[in-house]
């Protein structure tokens, strides 16, 4: 298992990689970046580049870790991308169930599917689900995730492109923000941000302020305001399973 330099989890799982783009936030999308970058380089999973494919060989990777990680599932893509079958995403959600002893954190920015196929899924407790909001456009990705049976929703705020003056934070229980990096990052009004925590200290939610984010990101840091923000939710203390029975029966 790798370490993600994602700052908020502890591992990333690609059962899908590669991606399209639908909302203002993708335009200057990572996962695109580095896929290119790793087909480039060879790597298997990635011959297709940042074209939508499925990894069912990587379906049951989790299965096989046998410390308990957080992990954020498709870093690389979005499980509720259109062209993911129904019965692909049951798949990665049956996984999910089997290896109980992780915390799995998926995002989505195409909230109407979830939202249609939230009825279908098994939704466990130690499976969190968020949507991302960039901008005031795309809140109502908010209400979308609230019709699902998630235990722990949380919202991806990044990039963060302009102010979030309606936010309502009801039934969420985790927040991240952050600024857009990379080459032609937009910047972020450092305002927008305070007003996104004070609205999560306000409603009692975890705040999570990843990044500033700027061309090189590693020079603006993530300290807001003389000090970092790493909350998580309440239930965010891992219940440790022992997978040593899955793994055998997997290997036997």
């Amino acid at each position: 298992m790798a370490k993600s330099s994602i700052e908020w989890t502890d591992t990333t799982w690609n059962p899908v990689t590669g991606c399209t783009k639908i909302s203002p936030g993708c335009k200057h999308c990572y996962a695109e970046r580095m896929a290119k970058r790793l087909k480039a380089m060879g790597q298997a999973n990635y011959s297709n580049g940042f074209a939508l494919t499925l990894q069912p060989h990587m379906l049951e990777l989790p299965l096989k870790w046998r410390q308990p990680s957080r992990v954020f599932v498709n870093s690389m893509s979005d499980l509720f991308h259109n062209d993911v079958p129904v019965a692909y995403i049951k798949q990665v959600f049956d996984v999910m169930r089997r290896a109980k002893w992780h915390q799995y954190q998926i995002l989505t920015k195409r909230s109407e599917r979830l939202r249609k196929l939230a009825p279908q899924l098994s939704w466990e407790p130690h499976i969190w689900m968020g949507v991302s909001v960039e901008n005031k456009d795309y809140l109502y990705r908010i209400e979308d995730l609230h019709h699902t049976g998630a235990q722990v929703k949380f919202l991806s705020i990044e990039p963060l492109l302009g102010p979030l003056p309606k936010l309502k934070l009801r039934g969420i229980d985790w927040v991240i923000v952050g600024g857009e990096s990379g080459p032609g990052a937009r910047p972020m009004n450092p305002d927008w941000v305070r007003h996104v925590r004070d609205c999560c200290l306000n409603a009692s939610v975890p705040f999570f302020f990843k990044q500033w984010g700027g061309t090189v990101k590693s020079r603006t840091g993530r300290v807001l305001d003389g000090q970092t923000w790493d909350e998580m939710p309440g239930g965010a203390r891992m219940v440790v399973y022992d997978p040593l029975p899955i793994l055998a029966t997997m290997v036997g």
